[in-house]
Parts: C-alpha cells; structure tokens; sequence
C-alpha cells in the first residue's frame, strides 16, 4: 500500500475552508482505497503552521500515478494554488498491517 500525505498552509486564513472543500473533490478520483481532508487541530506545543491535510492510500505506485495524471487532479491544482501559501508532500510505501 502507498500512503499520500499533503498537508497545505494557506495565503489567508479566510481561504482555509475554501481549500479544504476544493481538496475534498480529489476524493471522486478512481484508484483511491481511502481518502480524506481535514483540518489541521494545531494542538502540537511546537508547530501549528499547517492548515490542511489530505491523507490518501493507493494499492500501488501504479494507482498512485494514475490518480496524479486525472484530470480533476489538474483542475484540483488550479483551483487550490492560488490561495496556498505552501504544499509539502510525502508518498511512501507503508509497513503497517
């Protein structure tokens, strides 16, 4: 399983839902086996930058990279870049049962 973690901050904060809505639609993208968006709590003593999370698992690379050349993910992009301020990205395979 691959496990695709995108976690955003945003220009203003008055775009964070705006975000978080516009991510939600990357979740009508075939090859997902689960997917989310959420806020971020900012409970952590040390560290609140982040604003939004996506968290989704892929069977494969193969389903990963089919999910990234979707076309909603491009519209997705589009919509989203312009009122994120940074977007980090982890994808890696997971050991977890």
């Amino acid at each position: 399983m691959i496990r695709h973690i995108v976690f955003f901050t945003a220009s203003r904060p008055e775009d964070i839902e705006t975000i978080r809505t516009g991510l939600q639609r990357l979740g009508d993208i075939p090859h997902v086996s689960a997917f989310e968006v959420v806020l971020n709590r900012k409970v952590d003593p040390l560290g609140n930058e982040i604003d939004v999370v996506v968290y989704a698992e892929f069977a494969d690379e193969a389903a990963l990279a089919a999910y990234k050349a979707h076309p909603v993910y491009a519209e997705t992009t589009d919509r989203v870049r312009p009122l994120r301020e940074l977007r980090y990205s982890a994808d890696f395979r997971s050991t977890l049962r």
